[in-house]
């Protein structure tokens, strides 16, 4: 009888943490109609971006900055304001009432918090977090301090960013964060541990977030890329085949990152997508009045990203990395 009685309480409780998320689910949808600040409901949207000097970030701040009928206006930020003249090129003096350049560390929070004091509007609609940095090698070759700067640019500059900017966008009572993700916090790359390690925490943080932000109307959207033609590649801490360091390594590691690096370039070489088919996404993003939580640039969940839903034990998703990556090495 008491085995009955203790079935029967789970089963109540079961049933009644269904109806509680059944009803959250549909004040989502209502939250969802509400107006989300759509380019267009006010004269003009501000918009600020991180990480500018290049790729996506460049590629964004122009489009929006040249967009028709001067929709919204643009501040890109950098860290290092000797890179600007590649964005001031591209725009050739045509968005001077449009777009705005600042300094802004996103590891320093002074430096945010006084580039979003320089906002004239006092305010910011949109903001897209998309500084960031990867980090490539053995990881017994990585020191702690070049881990560290991942974890500080990729993690904590996005977060304390969006700290910064939150409490603004809560009082107004709308806005939206967009957010640069990446495959690589989808799923693992060889070689890539602490980036990806980077990538999946902000993942979490992103979705945490966006479970209590819709209470404020407040849209987060993670923009999921893969290989990009942009300097990322150039700019990526990567310990190169004729590196010292490799001779403190074993010789099966060294054979299977000579691998790794070719599988990388032919990805790069055949694959990759231009920043402008990105910037599409991040459009759609911006424009949609419901939006979603994650795009995926290619249109779809990567094949790997699937079958870890599919396949949750993981077993399956790391034999088929492997042999995409390593196949000729482990036959």
């Amino acid at each position: 009888m008491k085995k009955l009685r203790s079935i029967f309480t789970c089963l109540h409780s079961s049933v009644w943490l269904i109806s509680k998320v059944s009803s959250s689910l549909c004040s989502s949808c209502s939250l969802s109609k509400q107006n989300v600040g759509v380019p267009g409901s006010m004269d003009k949207k501000v918009v600020l971006i991180t990480g500018c000097s290049s790729g996506i970030g460049l590629s964004l701040a122009v489009q929006l900055a040249s967009y028709p009928g001067k929709t919204f206006k643009v501040y890109a930020t950098m860290r290092n304001l000797a890179k600007k003249e590649r964005l001031l090129e591209s725009v050739k003096g045509l968005h001077k009432d449009t777009l705005d350049i600042l300094q802004m560390d996103v590891t320093n929070r002074h430096s945010i918090l006084d580039a979003r004091d320089r906002v004239a509007e006092k305010r910011v609609d949109i903001l897209v977090c998309n500084a960031g940095v990867g980090l490539m090698g053995p990881l017994e070759l990585q020191s702690l301090d070049s881990m560290r700067q991942i974890l500080e640019v990729n993690l904590l500059g996005t977060i304390q960013t969006i700290q910064a900017f939150l409490p603004e966008m809560k009082a107004q009572g709308q806005g939206r964060i967009l957010v640069t993700g990446s495959t690589g916090g989808l799923h693992g790359l060889p070689f890539n541990e602490v980036y990806c390690a980077s990538k999946f925490a902000i993942e979490g943080a992103c979705e945490s977030l966006a479970v209590l932000l819709q209470h404020f109307n407040i849209h987060v959207s993670l923009i999921e890329c893969g290989p990009v033609n942009t300097d990322f590649l150039v700019n990526l801490q990567k310990v190169e085949l004729g590196d010292t360091s490799l001779q403190q390594v074993d010789t099966h590691t060294l054979s299977l990152y000579e691998k790794y690096l070719q599988h990388c370039g032919s990805i790069f070489q055949n694959a990759a997508q231009d920043t402008e088919d990105i910037v599409k996404v991040f459009l759609d993003a911006i424009q949609s009045p419901s939006p979603a939580f994650r795009y995926f640039t290619s249109g779809v969940a990567p094949p790997l990203t699937q079958l870890k839903i599919t396949e949750p034990d993981g077993s399956q998703c790391i034999r088929a990395m492997s042999e995409t990556i390593f196949s000729a090495e482990e036959q």
